[in-house]
């Protein structure tokens, strides 16, 4: 049993803290951050905006991403024991994968692999201050927020939204236990209601024919046949 996640939404919305509190908790977890496929600096566009478009897809190598996540589909275990993930006993058949990433949804060829979509937010004034808090490897430099990072989660929102694709809306706001709690209790659901969906019904014992009135057998009755399902 297989399940990808994703963990997406606004710039300092708290994705990262949230990804590692669910990898401890989740059996034979795997996570791929998002922002460990963005091109080489030389590679980053100017845009119109005067700054360097770090906040569009176009700065990620997600071709990249979508093969290191067909390689976990094809063999969660290889994958796992690459990554110095220990696979569980008791829980053998459960694979978890999170993506965690603020432009997860906005490349369609990814967007059906999830099985659970989840989207932090954060109102402007708090999100300005926390990035301003946060150290970079390549610094913001001034203006760069106000003129490139929130009107780019806004467009791409914009987007996600215009393209109808569901997602779980987290409050940023909220304390990070309260929002783990709620997620990890969401995925564990979703983990026990597609083991119940898969386990196999158990086989009734046919009815024994015994002697029919008078003394004869009872022929059995013909059943009409059944459609397939799907």
């Amino acid at each position: 049993m297989k399940l990808i996640v994703g963990i997406g939404g606004v710039t300092n919305g708290g994705k990262t803290t949230l990804t590692n509190s669910l990898f401890k908790a989740l059996p034979n977890c795997c996570v791929i951050h998002q922002d460990d496929f963005f091109k080489p600096q030389d590679q980053i566009a100017v845009g119109e905006d005067g700054f360097k478009q770090w906040d569009v897809l176009e700065s990620l190598d997600m071709e990249a991403m979508l093969g290191t996540v067909r390689a976990w589909l094809r063999s969660p275990q290889k994958f796992a024991r690459a990554h110095g993930v220990s696979v569980r006993p008791d829980a053998a058949d459960t694979h978890v994968l999170i993506l965690d990433g603020f432009l997860l949804y906005s490349y369609r060829p990814m967007v059906d692999l999830y099985s659970r979509r989840y989207f932090l937010t954060v109102p402007y004034e708090e999100c300005k201050w926390r990035r301003s808090t946060r150290s970079y490897t390549v610094p913001d430099p001034p203006g760069l927020f106000d003129g490139h990072v929130w009107p780019m989660y806004q467009k791409y929102r914009r987007e996600m939204e215009a393209d109808g694709v569901e997602v779980v809306y987290l409050d940023g706001m909220k304390s990070r236990e309260e929002l783990f709690h709620q997620v990890l209790e969401d995925i564990q659901n979703s983990l026990l209601n597609r083991s119940q969906a898969v386990a196999p019904t158990p086989a009734h014992p046919a009815r024994p024919q015994g002697p029919g009135l008078g003394g004869g057998h009872r022929a059995a009755r013909p059943t009409a046949a059944q459609p397939d399902t799907v």
